[in-house]
């Protein structure tokens, strides 16, 4: 079930643009992920529609009130939330969707991407059964696996001249990147926001260290697609006029 409704779509769909540009995985793997965030554009504007929500609830001195009213007692507490979420129109589910929705898309794209990197004969074999019959799989693997310096199939490593020892360039530019992507996305919060503030500190922190390590130790092409979604997250944000570039600089 995993394979037809997830996996294989995502390997096909890797494979149709790959035939379209050429044979070149790396540029497939950045089209591909244009694509999901393009597709995705509407659950990213609800999501920063919701995080916005958020933040004018706890600018909202009817919320404090309540705060100080049932602090005491959570299970009111959470009954008048919940009535000044639908007073507001605050879906509290929406800021973290888009973000549920990306890991079967990571797991499922990591998994078509070794699948379709395959080389021995019998990863070969198993890789032709997940193909759809519209392919020539004859003229289609294996596939190209290089892109740039890289093989999309491995951890990359750049070595330069000079230098004895390997620079983990992607691995380095997805941590950069999410920190920035973490940023800018996070509303500043006040009044009784310091819980959220606190959380969204620590969100910055640790998932661009979850990716880095991910993208140090997992194949390339997975790390070109943390890459290629953070970029082309930034740009949707900033094209909206949301992006709050201060916020790099600030606690």
């Amino acid at each position: 079930m995993w394979n037809t409704l997830i996996v294989d779509p995502m390997l096909n769909s890797l494979l149709w643009i790959y035939n379209l540009l050429g044979h070149n995985f790396g540029w497939a793997i950045i089209v591909f992920t244009l694509l999901t965030r393009l597709l995705m554009y509407p659950l990213t504007k609800q999501q920063l529609e919701g995080a916005e929500g958020m933040q004018k609830l706890q600018q909202d001195p009817r919320w404090k009130k309540i705060q100080e009213k049932y602090k005491n007692d959570r299970e009111k507490l959470a009954q008048e939330q919940m009535r000044l979420y639908k007073e507001l129109g605050i879906n509290p589910f929406s800021s973290c969707l888009p973000t549920l929705l990306q890991f079967p898309i990571i797991i499922g794209l990591y998994t078509a991407v070794i699948k379709g990197l395959a080389h021995a004969p019998v990863e070969l074999i198993d890789l032709s059964r997940h193909i759809y019959p519209m392919f020539n799989v004859a003229a289609l693997i294996p596939l190209n696996s290089h892109f740039l310096w890289m093989d999309l199939g491995r951890p990359e490593w750049l070595h330069l001249p000079g230098i004895p020892f390997g620079i983990p360039t992607l691995a380095i530019l997805v941590g950069i990147t999410t920190y920035m992507q973490s940023k800018i996305m996070t509303p500043t919060t006040s009044g009784g926001g310091q819980q959220n503030a606190m959380m969204g500190q620590m969100m910055s922190i640790y998932m661009p260290l979850f990716l880095f390590y991910l993208t140090l130790t997992f194949a390339s092409g997975l790390g070109l697609y943390f890459l290629t979604s953070n970029l082309a997250t930034i740009g949707q944000y900033a094209l909206m006029g949301k992006a709050d570039w201060k916020r790099l600089f600030t606690k």
